[in-house]
Formats: structure tokens, C-alpha cells, sequence
């Protein structure tokens, strides 16, 4: 599994909360922009903006969520060197049925070498997205950490 990938899809149900936050940790902690990194969802029935209290938290570690809109997953988004990280196993799943793809497709905790799925912070209050943006924080670092030393 020695083979670089040109971007890395976060993937979450409505693409309003974990997997923008994850986009932007992801986005931050890259030092030369060679990966790209975006966020979709697997059920966007229209589209809308991020989920304010997941903007406040960005804000308030000095991240910028900006005019970001809900996509959903598509098949143009997905190429051989896309590596899609779920926030569930059941949204690996999914994507793994609905798209047949079998490889280059993980949870983030997977892939991070942890086990579980990241916890949704939806319907919760600021302190159950702090908590979702601390966990986010943590899995995306190690996977930034695993994706560059596959390169070098």
C-alpha cells in the first residue's frame, strides 16, 4: 500500500458537520497542499451550509469553515489515487456497495489505527462538537502523519 494519493475524500452522512471539520483540520496540517483534501455526504437531499456550531468551534481554534455548501458523494469525485475516509463503518459500507469499491476506502479511526466510529454531534450542544472537533483533530493529525510517510 505503498502508493501516493492525489486527494482524500472525509465523508460523513450530510456533509454539515464531521466531514467539513475534518476537511479543514486536514486542509491545515498540510504544509505543502500536495494531497487535496475535500468533504462529502452520503445523504444530502439539498444543498445547505455548514453547521453553525461546528463553525463556532473552528472559529474558536482559529479555523475558517467559509461559504461551504453540502455535496454529496459522487462518482466524479472518486479516482485510483482517492482514498475516502468514512467517519462510520457503516458509511465505509455504503461506499464500498454503492460505488464497488473495495479498495482505498477506511473509516478515519480505521486508518488512524484506532478502532470505532467518530461520534455524531448532531442535535448535541457546543460542548458535543468541541468533543466531535478534539477527536477530529487527533484522527486527522495521524492520518496526515501515515499519508506522508507512505510518500517519503
Amino acid at each position: 500500500m505503498n502508493h501516493k494519493y492525489n486527494k482524500v475524500i472525509f465523508v460523513c452522512t450530510g456533509n454539515t458537520c464531521r466531514s467539513p471539520m475534518a476537511e479543514v483540520l486536514f486542509k491545515n496540517l498540510q504544509n505543502d497542499s500536495s494531497i487535496e483534501g475535500i468533504s462529502r455526504g452520503l445523504v444530502v437531499l439539498f444543498p445547505e451550509p455548514s453547521n453553525p456550531k461546528a463553525e463556532t468551534v473552528l472559529k474558536s481554534h482559529n479555523l475558517l469553515l467559509e461559504n461551504h455548501i453540502a455535496t454529496p458523494l459522487s462518482p466524479d469525485d472518486i479516482d485510483g489515487e482517492t482514498l475516502i475516509l468514512t467517519m462510520t463503518m457503516s458509511q465505509k459500507l455504503n461506499i464500498m456497495t454503492d460505488y464497488s469499491r473495495q479498495q482505498d476506502v477506511f473509516t478515519l479511526k480505521e486508518f488512524a489505527d484506532e478502532e470505532g466510529d467518530v461520534t455524531d454531534p448532531y442535535g448535541g450542544d457546543l460542548i458535543d462538537y468541541e468533543n466531535c472537533f478534539a477527536e477530529l483533530a487527533r484522527l486527522v493529525k495521524k492520518a496526515v502523519i501515515k499519508l506522508y510517510e507512505r510518500e517519503h
